[in-house]
């Protein structure tokens, strides 16, 4: 078998076949690029990246492609998982991706591999992503910079706990939605951002979008996960 920095150098020469894998609280979502097909299935507190692994490539079996990009709700550190995530199961710092999949991969946080599919390509774009809980990355001329807001302070608690999915869950969409436009305001003022992107899964609740800002599309996750390789 190739190492895979070889494989990586051969496949230079030719277009890459590009799988995005989007590593969520609540599903393993993949797509790859080109036709719009997507699949996915359950996460939750018990999926490990063994069991993260296996479903992918059981979903993907008739898939052809070259290179893999994850999105993991983490913290990544030079390509490395440095962070346990919060609402899935334990062993992912440790794991070895490449072997794995036994593919060259690209990992990086999945609210920064949104942030830079939803990027415009000039200025500031700042993301807020909602779903299990708060995801959050700045883009600046094209530079993807992964942030970790939700779990600074926030009234009684931290910024996940209000906009994210307990938040959404305990106190009804409109008292959640009053919430989202605190935090949103809070954040424009301290990033002076040109765009604003309300993505992830939950942010289809908005029914009152803050000024300044514009909803995002899931699908841009993958987008993000094919420019890593351009």
């Amino acid at each position: 078998m190739l190492h895979l920095s070889k494989l990586l150098i051969q496949q230079k020469s030719k277009i890459l076949k590009i799988l995005t894998i989007d590593v969520g609280g609540t599903n393993i979502k993949a797509k790859i690029e080109g036709p719009e097909d997507r699949r996915k299935f359950p996460s939750g507190p018990a999926m490990t990246p063994k069991k993260m692994v296996d479903g992918v490539l059981g979903i993907t079996q008739d898939w052809e492609y070259d290179v893999l990009s994850i999105g993991f709700p983490g913290i990544i550190k030079e390509g490395k998982v440095i962070t346990e995530p919060k609402n899935l199961g334990s062993g992912w710092k440790e794991f070895d991706f490449h072997t794995a999949f036994g593919k060259p991969i690209k990992i990086i946080n999945d609210a920064a591999m949104q942030a830079l599919g939803s990027y415009s390509g000039k200025g500031v774009l700042l993301f807020l992503g909602f779903g299990t809980g708060l995801g959050s990355a700045i883009v600046v001329e094209g530079k993807v910079l992964p942030m970790e807001l939700a779990h600074l302070s926030y009234l009684k608690g931290t910024f996940e706990d209000y906009v994210g999915l307990r938040g959404l869950e305990g106190m009804g969409k409109e008292k959640w939605q009053e919430h989202v436009h605190a935090v949103v305001k809070r954040f424009q003022a301290a990033f002076l951002p040109d765009d604003i992107v309300l993505g992830g899964g939950k942010s289809k609740y908005i029914d009152d979008v803050p000024e300044g800002c514009r909803l995002g599309n899931n699908k841009l996750a993958y987008e993000g996960g094919f420019r890593l390789w351009k």
